[in-house]
């Protein structure tokens, strides 16, 4: 049989043949991977047969991969994705890059699946970040997560296979975002963790001050930081560790302590000499007098520093005799050299007490042997307070005249009111009591002394009175008695308006009332009175049990009282 009726006559087999590579090419579904073989390569264009009617075309540039200078040659195997089976030409349309980016998708998903790192290469820059080529996908590398530190020049990175840390994947956004930075961090723990196993504590190592801040340094000790605390860099008072270190600076610490869970290592520069303090008590006994200076100066005082590693506190009670309501800056400054003793050293707590003052004449004890009590002296008012006037005397020493010292005729608030600051006025020494550093001043007694007059007669100790209230404030009522003309002017203070707490409220009297009270004090130099009606309340009982009887006998306290009422020797 001719050949023209073999094709026009086809046996069993040829149909069978026809039957296969029909079955084939149904196998072979648009949106799919396929294998191919590459048949030549024109110029830029790579021909691949994939076992079509005709071959299909794929640009060569889409089997180009990082590094590999040779991407593909005649005879290779390739995964080919085919996206039509025929085009209008008659051409299979087929992509090797959508086929890599298939593939790549599969093994991407397991490699995150088993949180493993992926080899990628940084090809591009786009905003916030830059494009990693994952072999055919493309993914998204922030900024942030190039490196453990800021980069400023990431050319050295471009292009270079390495390996990256997937933190998220979303397949239908086709969105892969990746991490460098966690390679590197990844890496470095291994480092930390094998370097800590070869550190000690206590050991002594020298290291490269890397970064500076208000509360240390982070030193490198090759391959690992360790940090120097403020505290831990000197002895001595440090405000800020840009004082004593510098980025760049290689220095020698001591390993303090080292925590294997955290990696984090504590270091010290001041441990490496001895602790002045440990001989503090030997080098600066009590009384001690010293030249030392002003290191840093708070409300309460100021510190002294007496040797390197070594400061002493100067209560602002002990910089000066007179000055005590002022704040220490104004009787010091910063980086003023004084003179100081010792008054106390505490080595279990590191504290020295100083004082300034003491080597100084003190100003209370002259005073009192200058001016005893009841000489007059002159002097300004200083300050006019609620208690009364303070006077400025010799020896920047003030004194205080109280408002019931200021006058015999008038309340303490209209006398107080009569004064103002910088008057310039007389006052006579009542007291001086140099452990309190107090002199009480009167200017009352300058003029008329009541405790000779008909009033003091009146007001001799244990005395009942009968009093006038004239004034009624929040600690008592003021009071007058005596003979016409000649009354003389107390104070009851609110507890001793009476023996029950109940009753002890100055709002029950008003001016104008009368009431008794019984004498419990006389002071013939200041010819002041106390009076109290508690002090009488309790007397009267006291006769009053005595006369009739105690309480033990059944009669109660008001039955007792009942009856001294009544007595007709009354």
């Amino acid at each position: 049989m001719s050949t023209a009726q073999e094709s026009l006559n086809p046996t069993t087999d040829d149909f069978a043949a026809m039957l296969e590579a029909s079955l084939e090419t149904n196998n072979m579904k648009e949106g799919g991977v396929v294998t191919g073989t590459v048949t030549g390569i024109e110029k830029d264009i790579v021909i691949v047969d994939i076992g079509l009617k005709t071959e299909g075309r794929i640009p060569l540039r889409e089997f180009y991969e990082p590094g590999n200078d040779e991407p593909v040659k005649v005879g290779d195997k390739v995964e080919i994705f085919l996206e039509r089976i025929e085009n209008a030409l008659g051409d299979a349309v087929l992509s090797r890059d959508k086929a890599r980016r298939e593939e790549s998708w599969l093994k991407l998903v397991k490699e995150c699946e088993d949180k493993n790192p992926v080899k990628g290469a940084i090809v591009g820059r786009v905003k916030g970040g830059f494009t990693v080529d994952l072999g055919g996908v493309n993914a998204f590398l922030p900024g942030s997560q190039v490196d453990i530190r800021p980069v400023r020049d990431i050319t050295p990175l471009m292009n270079e296979v390495q390996p990256f840390m997937i933190l998220k994947m979303d397949r239908p956004r086709n969105n892969i975002v990746v991490s460098r930075r966690a390679i590197l961090e990844e890496s470095r723990a291994e480092q930390r963790a094998e370097l800590i196993e070869n550190l000690k504590e206590g050991e002594e190592r020298e290291g490269i001050v890397k970064n500076i801040t208000d509360y240390g340094a982070f030193v490198d000790l090759g391959g690992i930081d360790g940090l120097l605390h403020v505290t831990d860099m000197s002895w001595s008072r440090i405000s800020h560790p840009s004082q004593i270190l510098s980025v760049g600076d290689t220095i020698k610490v001591k390993l303090i302590r080292i925590n294997p869970e955290t990696q984090r290592i504590s270091l010290g520069i001041k441990q490496l000499s001895e602790d002045p303090w440990m001989s503090a008590v030997a080098r600066y006994p009590e009384g001690t007098k010293l030249t030392g200076k002003i290191s840093n100066i708070a409300d309460y005082g100021a510190f002294v520093e007496l040797e390197d590693g070594v400061e002493g506190l100067v209560h602002v009670s002990e910089m000066s005799w007179t000055k005590k309501n002022i704040h220490p800056g104004k009787i010091v400054s910063t980086s003023q050299e004084v003179e100081v003793v010792v008054l106390e050293v505490d080595q279990e707590k590191r504290r020295i007490s100083l004082g300034m003052k003491q080597l100084m004449g003190n100003p209370w004890d002259s005073f009192s042997e200058r001016f005893p009590v009841g000489t007059i002296i002159k002097g300004e008012v200083r300050s006019i307070t609620e208690f009364g006037l303070f006077i400025g005397l010799e020896g920047e020493i003030d004194g205080m005249a109280h408002l019931s010292d200021l006058s015999w005729d008038k309340s303490g608030e209209e006398a107080l009111a009569e004064y103002s600051k910088g008057d310039v006025v007389e006052a006579k020494i009542l007291e001086v009591d140099i452990d309190k550093e107090r002199i009480s001043l009167g200017i009352k007694q300058l003029t008329k002394d009541t405790g000779a007059g008909p009033g003091g007669q009146a007001a001799a100790k244990g005395k009942t009175v009968t009093c006038t209230v004239t004034e009624v404030n929040r600690g008592g009522i003021e009071v007058t008695f005596g003979e016409e003309g000649a009354e003389t002017k107390a104070f009851i203070r609110k507890n001793d308006l009476s023996r029950e707490h109940s009753e002890q409220r100055p709002e029950r009297f008003a001016v104008g009332d009368k009431v008794d009270a019984r004498v419990i004090r006389t002071d013939k130099r200041t010819g002041q009175v106390t009076l109290s009606i508690k002090a009488l309340e309790i007397a009267t009982e006291k006769e009053a049990v005595a006369q009739y009887g105690s309480s033990d006998s059944g009669a109660s306290l008001g039955d007792i009282l009942g009856a001294a009422l009544k007595d007709p020797k009354d």
